[in-house]
């Protein structure tokens, strides 16, 4: 006996899938793409973003903004923040300004001289393609 053919809620043939993966995007976490390096410069943060592999970093070029960055620190920094390309190491470099509560030897923070935001922006997400 013939099973009856599904017409909705069924299975999709190979060609359906492709068209419905098309537009679809996942989220990933800068720490699956890239590596970080953070320090100071008097009140000033430095991170830079380095990508894992040649072929993402035109994704975080893309991706991870200046605008973003300032974002996601939104309440830790009182200044504004650069971004700086550096296509030849595939790589980005931020400069947060007013990070560190006046620097290293005034500031109270614990994280005086800016070493965990790079494992802080490692934690924004970004949509990958």
């Amino acid at each position: 006996m013939k099973r009856p053919r599904r017409r909705s809620g069924g299975r999709r043939s190979g060609g359906q899938k492709a068209k419905a993966a098309v537009g679809r995007s996942k989220t990933v976490r800068l720490v699956d793409l890239a590596h970080a390096r953070s320090g100071d410069k008097g009140d000033t943060a430095n991170i830079g973003l380095i990508a894992l592999r040649p072929r993402d970093y035109p994704l975080l070029v893309r991706q991870v903004t200046a605008a973003r960055v300032a974002r996601h620190f939104k309440g830790m920094i009182t200044g504004t923040v650069e971004r700086f390309e550096l296509p030849n190491l595939n790589a980005l470099n931020f400069l947060l300004h007013g990070a560190l509560d006046g620097g290293g030897t005034i500031s109270l923070k614990t994280d005086a001289q800016g070493k965990v935001f790079s494992t802080a922006l490692l934690r924004m997400e970004i949509e990958r393609r």
